[in-house]
């Protein structure tokens, strides 16, 4: 069990050390369609000249006409406004639009150009743009979406919420068209939903905030008893409202969550966010909720899944009906990487699979991800990366819109809720995928997470982990399979005889685990 309070050296590390994006100014993604000009020239009316913001408008183009758009909006606005050049650097109060033709993304302070791609039949700018904007603008990244006909820039909000950004999106009764915004609206991810003054207030409001502003900056914890006292409490009122301890998660995340917060309340200090937070039950379970956001999707990073794909010989050698091929998906989100991984193992195995029992088990913390993910539903924009054959073999289409998993895989994946820190684990495993979870996770928890998977695996068992994650401190747990590719996560157990704790016995364990059996008996899973 982890502590109820963070101890004193976590304060320190975020005390000393600066978020990410504190060097930075503010970056505002605008992305627009059809009636997104008007929108765009009627926020640009009412924006100041100086908010120490950038802003790049991603307007859905004609590709084989000249844009006129620069011209058009220097006269409405003191701000410098010209057509992006591949290559230049971004720097405040400008405003920059996409050209014709192009994918723009943000590296290293530049706005770079490519040839524009279709995703799934459809060209997806804004997703592009943000998802780069994110990654490079950590807090300091926000993103806009105003009128237009489809669901560009949907996607890539969950990003803008993970790095610490905020999202807009125009409100319905403004927009000339409403699909785009009102799909950005239905993921759930979106902070404020105004017309484009309002926006354009609310921007300027954001932009003398000293989270965001580029001078001076600010951090969230002090080495103050105050500060420590206020961190302290809003961990123990996560405890209290959902029985999660997050003392031992990387406080350098939970910080950046509640700054983005306090942001939105304009909450400067952070035991006036701790008050706050003690009179607004729901506040917590925002946060509680912003905290566990992590960015998932189907076949997320494909050379992932060629790796993964090919230790599906491993895994499979000589199972039988009465010996199942079974797989752990620990912090499984929204279920889109256990049904990744079931699709990916029904392709490989064809008719064989007709004569194995698979057994996927896909948890996490999130109740609201666990339900979400046993309903098998996603809508069009969470399908952009499934192609178009694995959608007419593995999913149905709805006429109220958006995509079924088919039966066939459903029935492949139990879901259910845990705490890897506190509930019992599976055993005897095969496969068990945790990507990007454990970046969240402090160095001691991390410890105990990678201890727990070594007891899970069977003794030729494969551990999937995330890009930016590895066993390098637990050799003796882990071997790396491919090391070209470790950031791909693909490793392998080198348990042997030599190394092997001796209670590592995962049949013997798995049979006589009593609290392991009640954990499954009420989260209604049917052992095997």
């Amino acid at each position: 069990m982890t502590s109820d309070q963070p101890s004193k050296q976590s304060t320190d590390e975020v005390s000393v050390s600066e978020q990410p994006g504190d060097n930075l100014f503010p970056i505002v993604g605008i992305a627009a369609s059809a009636g997104g000009l008007e929108a765009f020239i009627d926020l640009l009316t009412y924006l100041p000249v100086d908010t120490g913001m950038a802003f790049v408008l991603i307007q859905h183009l004609a590709p084989d006409h000249k844009s006129l758009l620069a011209e058009i909006l220097a006269r409405k606005t003191k701000m410098l406004v010209s057509e992006v050049v591949d290559g230049v650097v971004v720097e405040p109060n400008h405003v920059y639009i996409i050209a014709p033709n192009t994918k723009m993304i943000l590296a290293q302070g530049m706005l770079r150009l490519a040839p524009r791609e279709r995703v799934e039949g459809k060209y997806m700018p804004g997703d592009a743009f943000f998802t780069s904007l994110a990654a490079e603008q950590g807090s300091k990244a926000i993103a806009v979406i105003l009128s237009g006909g489809d669901g560009d820039g949907s996607l890539a909000l969950t990003h803008i919420k993970a790095a610490g950004g905020v999202t807009f999106a125009q409100c319905e009764g403004t927009a000339k068209f409403d699909s785009m915004p009102n799909t950005a609206v239905a993921t759930g991810n979106v902070d404020f939903i105004l017309p484009p003054q309002k926006i354009a207030e609310e921007l300027a409001k954001l932009s003398i905030h000293p989270f965001i502003a580029p001078q001076p900056t600010a951090k969230l914890v002090q080495n103050s008893p105050q500060s420590i006292e206020g961190i302290q409490l809003i961990f123990a009122l996560l405890k209290s409202s959902t029985g999660v301890d997050f003392s031992k998660y990387k406080l350098t995340t939970i910080a950046r969550r509640m700054q983005r917060r306090m942001l939105l309340y304009k909450i400067e200090k952070l035991e006036d966010y701790a008050q706050y937070l003690q009179n607004n039950e729901a506040e917590v379970k925002a946060l509680f909720a912003e905290i566990l956001i992590h960015v998932t999707g189907f076949f997320r990073d494909p050379l992932a899944f060629q790796q993964l794909t090919q230790s599906f010989p491993i895994i499979t050698k000589n199972k039988t009906a009465n010996s199942p091929i079974r797989i752990w998906v620990a912090g499984c989100s929204t279920g889109e990487e256990a049904y990744s991984i079931a699709i990916c193992l029904l392709e490989f195995l064809g008719e064989k699979s007709l004569n194995l029992l698979i057994q996927i088990f896909a948890t996490d913390i999130s109740q609201t991800a666990i339900e979400f993910a046993r309903t098998g539903v996603y809508s069009d924009v969470q399908m952009a990366e499934v192609s178009p054959e694995r959608r007419d073999r593995f999913f149905t289409k709805l006429e109220s819109g958006g995509y079924r998993i088919s039966k066939a895989v459903r029935e492949l994946c139990v879901f259910a809720r845990q705490d890897m820190s506190s509930d019992p684990p599976f055993a005897n495993l095969d496969l068990v995928s945790c990507r990007n979870v454990m970046i969240y996770l402090a160095a001691s928890l991390q410890k105990q997470v990678l201890s727990i998977f070594h007891y899970s695996l069977n003794s030729k068992g494969i551990l999937m982990l995330g890009n930016s994650e590895s066993t390098t401190q637990h050799s003796l747990l882990f071997a790396v399979v491919d090391k070209k590719h470790r950031a791909k996560g693909m490793l392998q157990s080198a348990i042997n005889a030599g190394i092997r704790p001796a209670w590592f016995v995962a049949d013997e364990v798995y049979s006589r685990d009593a609290s392991f059996w009640r954990w499954l008996e009420q989260t209604a899973i049917q052992p095997y």
